[in-house]
């Protein structure tokens, strides 16, 4: 039986908002990947697909010969039409540890697509303080951070007193039993003494990219 599904792609959102509808890529057939990227790019702005992986991507590739595909940050950008770089004004998005910078990269390539300039800052947990503490002044100089951590989460407040700009946490579900899968991260950022400090959802690099990007502007 042939499928009726409707798919309802806001192609307008990046003109009336500043930043583009994006593809949420789980739970989708690679033909409903490319029927709904064909309707946003209909629109302006950048289309992009998140939580994508490499089969995704060569499928993509077979109607979209310039597709691009950022591996770490798992985003396929459909369009290719990436707005110049803010050269002043710039985002800093640091992680905590490795496992984190996929999350992280999900924020700095966003920002990036949206025309932000973004510098990165990775592996400088609060258990090597002093790694954070060695960037400080890139950290003051931003124009709002992005902070990604999982385990307890701690370095969204240690960032938030370094900072002059608010800064975005986002915590990770990276971390042992009881870290609940990104919760403690979660509820430690949710309860940081540092008043400049706001939290998005676990994992949610992409939001907090479009957050950061929109600060940024």
């Amino acid at each position: 039986m042939k499928s009726t599904t409707k798919f309802v792609a806001d192609g307008a959102r990046y003109r009336r908002q500043g930043f583009p509808e994006a593809i949420y890529t789980p739970g989708k057939t690679n033909e409903q990947l490319v029927k709904i990227a064909k309707k946003l790019c209909l629109g302006v702005g950048p289309v992009m697909a998140t939580r994508a992986d490499e089969k995704h991507f060569r499928f993509v590739k077979k109607y979209f010969k310039n597709a691009k595909y950022f591996k770490t940050a798992r985003i396929i950008l459909f369009n290719n039409s990436e707005k110049p770089k803010n050269t002043t004004a710039y985002i800093c998005v640091v992680s905590a540890g490795t496992s984190d910078i996929a999350v992280a990269e999900e924020a700095a390539v966003t920002a990036e697509l949206l025309g932000a300039k973004v510098e990165r800052i990775y592996d400088v947990g609060v258990s090597g303080i002093h790694r954070v503490l060695e960037r400080s002044k890139e950290i003051k100089n931003a124009r709002v951070v992005v902070v990604c951590a999982g385990m307890e989460g701690a370095l969204a407040s240690v960032v938030g007193g370094l900072a002059t700009s608010p800064v975005i946490g986002v915590p990770t579900s990276i971390g042992y039993g009881v870290s609940f899968g990104g919760i403690s991260a979660l509820l430690t950022m949710l309860n940081s003494c540092a008043a400049n400090v706001s939290v998005v959802n676990i994992d949610d690099g992409f939001g907090a990219g479009i957050i950061a990007a929109l600060i940024c502007k």
